[in-house]
């Protein structure tokens, strides 16, 4: 099967179609993130709603949450075909939702119906490659997933971006759907090799878990509202939702996530500590480049661009690379310390206004390193998973995934909101400082990962 796999690679094999429809979706995911961040700065001056900026990003991601968990068991019971087409009408729906909206409340309300249809939809890509790839095709299968953002970073923030100048913002979206159908279509004939297991193989719904994501997606969406509160309001907000999602989050990740213990805990632990800093930074970059640099929309999301195109090199990169010779430990040291460089870069322009191409390049580094963690956290939790908990390693990554981009997301929308917003003058470093202390928390989680067992073999 090594041998096989290894000749006839992604499109061979009949992994073709596989493939093209996967990448494809990946695609418009990434065209649509980039889009967002890139023109989000004009919807929320638009539709009078810069106080929700950061929510505007953390919705969708909070909805993905009970998303993720109901596809992993549901795909785990069912085989992944009908969850496919459910996550995909409700994210063109959403989607819809928002290029139409008239004010910010429905944006938001389109936001989360699109985001739980991403984030389902985002489980059944990890089980389609963990049920269809052979384990030695699963690094290229990854570098495939960042190779889609070549093509959006290349031309999604410069198209929102003159869309939103010439025409208007909803019809950025408006794209977005098209091209969201026409990738889907292109997946629907892999779906039906997404076989359900035999009735006494199908693990019972998980009723409590289920119940315990739609919490933490409340913990983590309060923790987002809280800047729009009164003072009091919003320390009673951050309280609750800092114990919510605590509480709420435990029973949907791997034993021992939290204190990063051996194996798959660590594996997650980290994927959320990253996605925290990053993200919870580039949705304030264009912001940055915006107000205090004067640039357009179209112009800004020039950082976005390099940083989605050192991410996908640096996946191609990790692909090729032998794990004798890119070990986890060496691939997740260089990944940290390349983010660490691209988040002091930000904080030094944002404190010390120096040009604005200095983030501009050093958001391409960050995007190096970013490219070459994901990846192997990709890989090490189908590694880490047995046969029949897929589903469940693959809901716990993207779980973390999402979370710790809203914690992020949240933690800069409270500062942002706290110390003036674009008007006053330490709001943007504090950002970028408070997200550096996420990215020197991943190195514990690095540390305590522990051996990273042989791939699997067989398909």
């Amino acid at each position: 099967m090594s041998t096989t796999a290894t000749r006839t690679g992604l499109f061979g094999g009949g992994h073709a179609l596989a493939t093209i429809g996967m990448v494809a979706i990946v695609g418009v995911a990434a065209f649509q993130n980039l889009a967002m961040t890139t023109i989000m700065p004009v919807i929320s001056r638009d539709l009078d709603g810069e106080a929700l900026y950061a929510l505007a990003f953390a919705a969708p991601l909070a909805a993905g949450v009970p998303g993720m968990v109901l596809a992993g068991n549901w795909t785990d019971r069912a085989g992944g075909r009908v969850v496919a087409w459910v996550s995909a009408l409700l994210f063109a729906a959403g989607t819809a939702v928002v290029m139409t909206a008239p004010t910010m409340t429905v944006f938001l309300v389109g936001r989360l119906i699109e985001g739980f249809g991403a984030g389902a939809i985002d489980v059944v890509l990890y089980v389609l490659v963990a049920r269809i790839f052979p384990a030695e095709l699963h690094g290229p299968v990854f570098a495939g997933f960042a190779a889609a953002w070549v093509v959006p970073a290349l031309v999604g923030p410069a198209l929102a971006g003159i869309v939103t100048d010439v025409w208007d913002w909803h019809w950025v979206f408006a794209g977005a759907l098209v091209i969201a159908v026409a990738a889907f279509t292109l997946l629907v004939p892999t779906l039906g090799r997404l076989h359900p297991p035999a009735e006494a193989l199908r693990p019972p719904w998980q009723r409590t878990r289920i119940g315990w994501s739609v919490a933490a997606a409340v913990a983590i969406l309060l923790l987002n509202v809280a800047p729009d509160l009164t003072p009091w309001g919003m320390v009673a907000a951050v309280a609750v939702g800092l114990v919510g999602t605590w509480f709420a989050l435990r029973p949907l990740l791997p034993t021992g996530t939290f204190r990063a213990a051996a194996g798959l805990p660590s594996v997650v632990l980290l994927r959320g500590l990253m996605a925290a800093s990053f993200f919870g930074s580039e949705a304030y970059v264009p912001f940055l480049l915006q107000a205090e640099h004067g640039l357009q929309p179209s112009t800004a999301g020039l950082a976005l661009t390099v940083a989605a195109l050192s991410w996908a090199g640096a996946s191609w990169a990790h692909g090729k690379a032998g794990e004798e010779r890119l070990t986890a430990q060496r691939t997740f040291g260089v990944g940290l310390a390349l983010v660490l460089v691209s988040l002091l870069t930000a904080f030094a322009v944002a404190a010390l206004h120096l040009p604005w191409w200095v983030l501009v390049a050093g958001w391409f580094v960050g995007g190096a390193g970013m490219g070459a963690i994901y990846p192997r956290t990709s890989m090490l939790t189908l590694r880490f998973s047995g046969e029949g908990d897929d589903g469940f390693a693959s809901s716990a990554l993207t779980i973390a995934d999402a979370s710790g981009s809203v914690i992020g997301l949240a933690a800069t929308g409270l500062l942002f909101t706290a110390t003036g917003g674009a008007e006053g003058t330490v709001a943007f470093p504090l950002i970028f400082g408070a997200m550096i202390l996420f990215a020197a928390l991943a190195i514990a989680a690095v540390r305590r990962l522990g051996p990273v067992p042989a791939p699997r073999t067989g398909g």
